[in-house]
């Protein structure tokens, strides 16, 4: 599943204002239906061609270029679904929910119950259910659990989060910096806080990569802390 975050207008051609998308409108989607038909489609014809795909089974046929073309021929002429529709509240809104599925593991650490054994314990929700009896626990070999948890990890080459347009990292900050000054939208604090910090001075916690504030969430002693040194001399 794909999912794009676009926003209600852009930035006029010239640079000098920002253009509103007419008011009642939200997407084409006829247009948009027919698009990702069309390239989901020639992508599938492009891989094939470059000799990536592998057909097994009843399928095994399709692996002739003629026999896959005559195979998708329907489908260019069946009208493909894209549900779309505007959020009930707000961007703010549709933005928090999308993180608590971007930004997280497969499974937290507290819904894991018990390790032991070389089976693994933990708890799931059962939608079918009602009340308390909706939480259950599942218990798999520790085999089968990881292999559920790795089928949530992205293969090489593929990203979680791509940024394009007004957010593509080669342009962000300026970017974003013309949209806030077109639509006369004032700075975040947080944000006039960060740049203006100790004199323009590294943050200690900032990250190497992006330059982000990172959070330390929990420290460990290590052979050199005071701290472990103590232990060892109260253990002898």
């Amino acid at each position: 599943m794909s999912i794009c975050i676009v926003p209600g207008g852009g930035i006029s051609p010239d640079g000098t204002s920002w253009v509103h998308c007419r008011p009642a409108f939200f997407l084409p989607v006829r247009v948009l239906s027919r698009l990702f038909r069309r390239l989901f489609l020639t992508g599938i014809e492009a891989l094939h061609a470059a000799g990536k795909l592998s057909f097994f089974g009843e399928l095994a046929d399709l692996v002739a270029p003629n026999a896959l073309r005559s195979y998708l021929a329907p489908l260019r002429k069946t009208e493909w679904v894209v549900y779309a529709k505007e959020p009930f509240t707000g961007p703010a809104q549709v933005l928090a929910y999308l993180a608590r599925y971007t930004h997280r593991v497969a499974i937290a650490n507290s819904r894991v119950v018990d390790v032991d054994d070389g089976q693994v314990s933990f708890r799931w929700r059962d939608y079918r259910e009602n009340g308390r009896d909706k939480i259950k626990v599942m218990r798999l070999s520790a085999g089968e659990f990881i292999r559920r948890f790795l089928l949530h990890v992205l293969p090489d080459g593929f990203h979680r989060i791509r940024h394009y347009g007004l957010f593509a990292n080669g342009h962000r900050d300026r970017k974003i910096e013309l949209c806030r000054r077109l639509l006369d939208v004032p700075q975040p604090i947080a944000a006039a806080e960060d740049r203006d910090d100790a004199d323009g001075a590294i943050d200690p916690h900032s990250c190497p990569c992006c330059g982000g504030r990172m959070t330390i969430v929990e420290t460990f002693d290590g052979p050199l802390s005071r701290s472990h040194h103590a232990r060892r001399l109260d253990g002898l």
